[in-house]
């Protein structure tokens, strides 16, 4: 289980970080969506975990870190 959940927040802080780049919430879902999905995929994973975590961190990344995400 600790596998799981340290492997779901990397893939969401990879997926947010990628999804910062953009400039509204659908296009950081995408971003996130396939970083994460990429990353659970190289860890292992069927990538749809990630690529849910990775939509999820996109879509609310600048709400969550404003000074980061635009």
């Amino acid at each position: 289980m600790l596998k799981i959940a340290k492997l779901t927040a990397l893939v969401g802080v990879m997926g947010a970080g990628l999804a910062a780049c953009e400039t509204s919430d659908l296009p950081r879902a995408a971003t996130g969506a396939g970083a994460g999905y990429l990353v659970d995929r190289a860890t292992g994973g069927d990538g749809t975990v990630g690529a849910a975590v990775g939509a999820v961190g996109g879509t609310v990344c600048d709400d969550v870190t404003p000074g980061i995400c635009r």
